[in-house]
């Protein structure tokens, strides 16, 4: 078997590096950024028709489905999760039905109540050149990012109760790394994040993870 990951690290294929790394997979990574046409030579529209990254390339044994082909980021590390993972209840695998629930619903979560404004807050905060920036837009993003901010608060802070410092389990899951994924682009907003305590603290501990730091270093370090 063999596994490649397609996609670079500064985009949402930092989710299944991250996901690969921290089940300690062996895999290829291609490099590929979505700027400059490379993901949408025929080689790679081949692959993923969309003409984006991350894609994960599964090469399985014939009774297992040959080749499978996994696109959407979240697809992407939950897949890996399940599949790669052991549900032994030590990393970051759903260890029974209800731990799959929870990375599935606030994956899904992250997806439709955050990653758009969080983005808007990071390009219009931190990545676009300053000129271009512009502070309504991000002002607009963070008041609409209150009440998402308000519901993963709240889990945590139940989680917190039971002595738990993660969002799902009583151990970092597949569940963290999906919603921290997005979490994470709202940090520029310090406001916001004042705000939340328990959850800019939570997202300081999920990308503080050694496999988080190696991932997101994977194509710029030597």
């Amino acid at each position: 078997m063999s596994l490649t990951i397609y996609g670079i690290p500064a985009s949402r294929a930092i989710r299944p590096l991250w996901a690969a790394t921290e089940l300690e997979l062996d895999f290829t990574h291609i490099n590929l950024d979505y700027q400059g046409g490379g993901t949408r030579t025929p080689a790679f529209l081949a692959i993923n028709p969309n003409g984006h990254v991350p894609v994960v390339v599964d090469q399985r044994p014939a009774d297992q489905g040959g080749e499978v082909v996994v696109w959407e980021s979240m697809a992407c590390a939950l897949y890996l999760a399940r599949h790669h993972g052991a549900a032994d209840g030590q990393g970051i695998t759903p260890a029974n039905p209800a731990e799959d629930a929870e990375a599935l619903r606030w994956s899904f979560w992250a997806v439709n109540e955050v990653e758009r404004d969080a983005l808007t807050v990071l390009m219009h905060r931190m990545v676009m050149p300053v000129g271009r920036r512009k502070a309504e837009l991000a002002q607009a993003a963070e008041r609409r990012l209150v009440a998402p901010l308000g519901v993963i608060e709240q889990q945590l802070e139940r989680q917190q109760a039971t002595g738990a410092q993660f969002l799902a389990a009583q151990r970092f899951t597949v569940a963290d790394l999906c919603a921290a994924s997005v979490l994470n682009w709202a940090r520029p907003a310090g406001q916001l994040m004042s705000q939340h305590p328990l959850t800019h603290e939570w997202i300081i501990r999920c990308i503080g993870r050694p496999a988080y730091v190696h991932a997101k270093n994977r194509g710029v370090l030597p």
